[in-house]
């Protein structure tokens, strides 16, 4: 799947350090003059890489432009012309001689979950992450800022309907297993240790019916306190580390 060339901003000191080591193209760094922690850090990797910087005097430049959070340190970056596809993503377990591991999001609306999952993936070793193009979060500046730069370094494809690609995945003998609060199993009593799609809801509303009769077993993290579930992205890292934890073991 094909994006439009673009322009954005990266903001925050890990997400514009991973954009430079990633190779992005950086078209104007900016740095406020009073940034001193981990600035030299980024100052040289752009110095490395040919990247012109700006030092901003103004706060008001940084505060007006981005959420709390931006650290004095952002970037205009040139998008990539394109995502990989679901085919692409198919293709990295057998080159790295791993069983495959996924996560498909149904409808991730909040740009901050979006980003606090890529940077759980990719710390997990995750292959590739599967988003809808209609009705969910965009891996935009906020998005990029969650990911703490994971997002450089993991594979994004974004499909035209969830439903489709998870059939695809099934067809490669890939296992979809739903989380959901209701589920099956516990995380515990469920076997994910084989080639593996996990399939994470909205917020709120969790996984769509039609999404849900799509999984071969749903499965649920046990809650012992008074809150009812869990963040979409505190919810991912929880099965996905139980996943290395099972796959440790064989």
């Amino acid at each position: 799947m094909k994006d439009k060339q673009s322009r954005r901003w990266v903001y925050g000191v890990n997400p514009v350090l991973e954009a430079l080591k990633a190779g992005r193209r950086v078209s104007l760094l900016y740095v406020s003059a009073g940034r001193k922690r981990r600035v030299e850090e980024v100052l040289a990797e752009a110095r490395a890489r040919d990247v012109p910087v700006k030092v901003v005097h103004d706060p008001a430049f940084f505060d007006t432009r981005f959420p709390k959070g931006h650290q004095g340190v952002a970037a205009r970056v040139q998008e990539p012309t394109g995502r990989p596809a679901l085919e692409d993503l198919l293709a990295v377990p057998s080159r790295r001689g791993e069983p495959p591991l996924f996560v498909v999001l149904d409808l991730i609306e909040d740009p901050r979950n979006l980003g606090s999952i890529l940077r759980t993936a990719e710390a997990a070793g995750v292959h590739g992450v599967v988003t809808q193009k209609r009705r969910a979060a965009s891996l935009g500046p906020e998005a990029l800022k969650a990911s703490a730069g994971a997002a450089e370094h993991i594979a994004l494809a974004v499909v035209p309907n969830i439903k489709h690609a998870l059939r695809e995945m099934k067809e490669a003998g890939i296992l979809a297993v739903g989380a959901e609060a209701e589920g099956e199993v516990t995380l515990w009593e469920a076997d994910l240790a084989g080639p593996l799609a996990l399939v994470v809801g909205s917020e709120g509303r969790g996984l769509r019916k039609t999404v849900r009769e799509m999984c071969d077993l749903r499965v649920g993290i046990p809650l012992r306190g008074r809150v009812g579930s869990l963040n979409a992205g505190v919810a991912a890292g929880v099965l996905l580390y139980e996943v290395l934890r099972q796959r440790a073991r064989t």
